[in-house]
């Protein structure tokens, strides 16, 4: 958590935003009650994290509840990769070998800055189930150390009705790739 605060409107609206999403996809969250999840999100230090997913077009929902602490997971649900999160290489590493042409940032930094993780490929086809996304675009995901290592780094899109993880250089960045995070309350 980075201490950052949302002001009671902005709590409000953000509030708002998230059980009209929740009411408008019961699939992604079944036997998942709103009261109890709103009541959580009241009292939780981290809303402007889930707002940041949501000001940069995560579109961010409900997709499960950890029994043992409790806490429910958000994932980016937006149809594509969030719009805001878009042309950034893999980490800080990638970025800084770069020596021209340098994207705005990179996924890991920005994930950091904004308090959330990005999907592993794991969480990243979990989040296929629910729906079809990244059907047009592509999205990092957090890669393996051994990969990075070796200067690759993964992503993942949805084409011809399957899922499809993919490697790339770190240093890369497209306008059609972002990243998908998620983030626990």
């Amino acid at each position: 958590m980075n201490g950052k605060k949302l002001s009671p409107p902005q709590r409000q609206v953000l509030l708002g935003t998230l059980k009209t999403r929740f009411e408008k996809n019961m699939s992604r969250h079944k036997g998942i009650d709103w009261a109890k999840v709103q009541a959580r999100l009241e009292t939780c230090n981290n809303l402007w994290s889930l707002n940041e997913m949501e000001r940069t077009g995560g579109e961010p929902d409900v997709i499960g509840h950890d029994k043992k602490t409790g806490e429910y997971i958000f994932y980016d649900c937006s149809a594509e990769s969030p719009e805001g999160r878009r042309s950034l290489c893999y980490d800080g590493e990638a970025l800084e070998s770069r020596k021209e042409h340098k994207p705005k940032g990179s996924a890991l930094d920005m994930a950091a800055a904004m308090g959330i993780e990005l999907l592993t490929e794991e969480q990243y086809r979990e989040l296929q189930k629910l729906g079809q996304f990244d059907t047009k675009t592509s999205s990092w995901v957090k890669t393996p150390s051994d990969i990075r290592k070796l200067g690759g780094a993964l992503f993942c899109d949805r084409r011809y009705g399957h899922v499809f993880v993919y490697h790339n250089g770190a240093e890369s960045y497209y306008a059609a790739r972002g990243f998908r995070g998620l983030l626990r309350i």
